[in-house]
């Protein structure tokens, strides 16, 4: 693994670290004060439609990469979502009043809808096989990266004297990563060679592969060969329609969705978006609120630096079903705590039920955050891989808008016992796991559509391909 593929990695998450802070930065936003005063201090239902838009947008720009992504490309379509967060951020920062902020709030999520499946597309088809779980998995950690800036962030400006400043430049924040990617995916990154076989570029993706993977012409040869042959093959068999897709590639197509949907239905989004509202039920106030959510954000990366380092060895089901045990356990251990401590005086208590929380995201970031991205991208032929990852990522932030809008109200009415309708959608995710997802860690893409019953080509294969590419070397020297 070259430190280069790394810094690609990296690079492309930009656009995770975008959607992880636009995420994490109204946790904090919508508990200060002064942003409360200033939007007339919306409600419960308003709110929660603070979250629900944005959500919504996200799930615009999930079905946007479904129907362009391929068409644009990788690149292409990244630098386009990264001018539609800056003129979003723009409008969020700049918001007189409810309705402005939502707005930015809907076009902010459209781009980070799209920018959030498509970076696990571009990581993974730039990755080697044998190390795609860190490369991939790139993507969910940035995610964590952001909610992490994001928390710490909106801590830190509670200091800031009581006003505007307070939630204003949290979110102006946003602007500079949105244009550093543009002018990075312009100058500098190179375009997935996978993504520039399909669109007939072969001395191109050629070259692309070398330079990424840094190899010379004979060492890129056996494997780019076989790669561009089965996505060759591919194409020549490929589906036109969703539901030819749905006959040909039913069980990779439910998995892909069903594996979005089930980090929805975690609940990790109501925790996240809600947790200053579960401190201030177990007494914490002022700052002290924002340090714990700081401290949130804290966790959950450095597991993640655990876990991203782990998916290549572990292995991408055994870290996904054992987590959502996991997150089922808790979810029960801070039920219990918020009922009993909630409204007491035990100080001690409350801390345990704070605890909880915590475990939570442990658990999540250390076996759901970055494999969930990475795992439903990995399963799908390329000619369905941006259109599928699209609906699959539509299903997630659908799901999302319903539980999130939800959150508000239903804390205030029902209280800890919302924690048992995760427990219930986890325990059943673990279980389709361990039942019918299979492993994929150490195998090429192109490889992994063997274990659901494709035609492969093999070395047997690759004679003609042979020829082809002393062929192309031939012209490449000339």
């Amino acid at each position: 693994m070259r430190p280069y593929i790394v810094f690609l990695g990296l690079f492309a998450g930009l656009g995770s670290l975008l959607f992880g802070y636009d995420t994490g930065i109204i946790t904090t936003s919508i508990a200060h004060d002064s942003f409360k005063d200033y939007m007339k201090n919306p409600g419960d239902a308003a709110t929660g439609a603070i979250v629900a838009t944005y959500i919504a947008g996200e799930a615009i720009g999930a079905i946007t990469q479904s129907l362009i992504g391929d068409k644009l490309g990788r690149k292409r379509f990244m630098q386009l979502m990264c001018l539609i967060v800056t003129a979003g951020t723009v409008i969020q920062t700049a918001a007189q009043n409810y309705g402005m902020f939502l707005a930015g709030r809907i076009l902010t999520g459209i781009a980070v809808g799209g920018l959030v499946g498509t970076v696990p597309i571009f990581n993974s088809e730039i990755s080697p096989p044998e190390s795609r779980g860190l490369i991939g998995g790139l993507s969910g950690y940035m995610i964590g990266i952001g909610g992490f800036l994001a928390n710490w962030i909106g801590y830190a400006c509670g200091f800031a004297p009581y006003g505007e400043l307070q939630w204003r430049f949290p979110l102006a924040l946003q602007i500079p990563p949105g244009v550093i990617l543009f002018l990075g995916l312009q100058f500098f990154l190179p375009d997935s060679p996978r993504w520039l076989i399909r669109a007939g570029r072969h001395e191109e993706a050629l070259e692309a592969f070398k330079s990424i993977r840094g190899l010379t012409t004979d060492e890129a040869y056996v494997e780019f060969e076989q790669m561009k042959e089965q996505i060759l093959f591919e194409m020549k068999h490929e589906v036109t329609s969703l539901s030819e897709a749905w006959t040909k590639y039913k069980k990779r197509v439910l998995i892909a969705i069903a594996v979005q949907t089930m980090t929805s239905l975690s609940g990790v989004n109501v925790i996240n978006y809600y947790q200053t509202t579960l401190y201030k039920q177990l007494g914490q106030v002022g700052q002290n609120v924002l340090l714990l959510s700081g401290i949130y954000g804290t966790v959950g990366t450095l597991v993640n630096i655990v876990s991203i380092n782990l998916i290549d060895r572990i292995g991408r089901v055994k870290l996904l079903g054992y987590a959502s045990i996991g997150l089922c356990i808790d979810l029960i251990y801070s039920a219990i705590m918020a009922r009993v401590f909630t409204g007491s005086d035990n100080k001690v208590g409350k801390g345990f039920a704070i605890l909880g929380i915590y475990m939570y995201t442990a658990i999540y970031y250390f076996g759901i955050n970055s494999t969930t991205w990475l795992y439903g991208v990995e399963i799908l032929p390329i000619s369905l891989r941006s259109r599928v990852t699209g609906i699959a990522s539509t299903s997630h932030f659908v799901f999302n808008i319903a539980i999130t809008e939800a959150g508000p109200s239903a804390f205030a009415n029902i209280g800890e016992n919302y924690y048992y309708v995760f427990v219930g959608t986890t325990l059943f995710s673990a279980i389709a796991v361990f039942m019918f997802f299979p492993e994929t860690k150490g195998k090429t893409l192109e490889a992994i559509a063997a274990d659901f019953g494709d035609k492969v080509i093999e070395a047997d294969d690759m004679n003609q391909a042979e020829r082809d590419v002393k062929a192309l070397e031939q012209r490449i020297e000339r």
